[in-house]
């Protein structure tokens, strides 16, 4: 699901985006809100549908693009398995100098989960390699200004497989941790996020490459300089069946290459093609195509 935030300064109203897939249950029906069906999606994107494919998460960067067509201020993505708590996108930290617990550190990559209350935990994403070298010891305050604020999720979080499986967690995250960021790069995901406009164009939910589409895309644009910070949660996950050993297989791509991915991303943005499938490089290409045209 997207939600495109149509005025930020003062007034808030949220406009519902559901992206349909062909496995979607039909009738579809929404009381409020903007079903994009499969025909509607291939009518505005054929070529860009063709690369991303069908019956995957990835099919939602048309609700992206679609917002973008709204002129959305603000773009929140969310998955159909978080419960919204009643503040759910009241706490909008973007755009402005807000106050965090600011961590420095000597890893090239934070783990956010890590900085909580449930240190023996780690974010989806995350590289295997540095989670016994992981330190918050040393937090300060720092004033910032983010353009993604990543809210958390009660429940059953964003962790990976093999963090899942070792632990199967129900978390409740201590809102006294919140909000936090840091200098380095940080994965963050795709079902609690809300971006701005300006970062809408270089985010894209990178298809053919399992279940790294979203913390890849969070890598990306911070090697453009976007900055995120992470909020206390705003959703109860009750979350869909998974099978973890598929859910790991699915990983992969990113246990075998985060680590390097993030290296390389800081030297050159592009060299993230070095990674990426040429249909997903392709498809990326044709989702930028639709910011160009304005």
């Amino acid at each position: 699901m997207t939600k495109a935030l149509r005025s930020f300064q003062g007034f808030t109203e949220w406009d519902l985006i559901v992206v349909g897939d062909k496995k979607t249950p039909l009738p579809y029906v929404l009381e409020r809100g903007i079903y994009l069906s499969p025909n509607m999606q291939e009518d505005f994107d054929k070529e860009l549908s063709d690369a991303i494919g069908w019956n995957c998460i990835q099919r939602r960067n048309f609700g992206l693009l679609w917002a973008h067509q709204m002129g959305a201020e603000i773009i929140a993505t969310v998955d159909d398995d978080n419960i919204p708590y009643a503040h759910w996108g009241s706490h909008l930290l973007l755009r402005k100098d807000v106050p965090v617990r600011y961590y420095e550190t000597n890893l090239p990559v934070f783990d956010p989960v890590g900085a909580t209350n449930m240190k023996h935990l780690w974010h989806r994403g995350y590289p295997l390699e540095l989670i016994a070298q992981r330190d918050y010891t040393k937090p300060a305050t720092k004033t910032i200004c983010p353009d993604i604020q990543a809210d958390f999720w009660n429940g059953d979080p964003d962790i990976d497989a093999v963090c899942r499986m070792e632990h199967r967690p129900l978390c409740t995250f201590d809102d006294a941790y919140f909000p936090l960021a840091s200098h380095a790069f940080s994965p963050f995901n795709s079902q609690n996020t809300f971006i701005t406009k300006d970062v809408l164009p270089h985010y894209f939910l990178f298809p053919h490459i399992g279940r790294m589409d979203d913390i890849w895309a969070s890598y990306y644009v911070e090697s453009l300089g976007f900055k995120v910070v992470y909020q206390k949660p705003s959703v109860f996950q009750e979350r869909n069946v998974h099978n973890p050993i598929k859910d790991m297989k699915a990983e992969y791509i990113g246990y075998e290459n985060n680590l390097a991915l993030v290296e390389d991303l800081k030297i050159d943005p592009d060299r993230i093609n070095k990674y990426l499938p040429e249909l997903s490089i392709k498809a990326f290409e044709l989702y930028q195509r639709h910011f160009r045209k304005i």
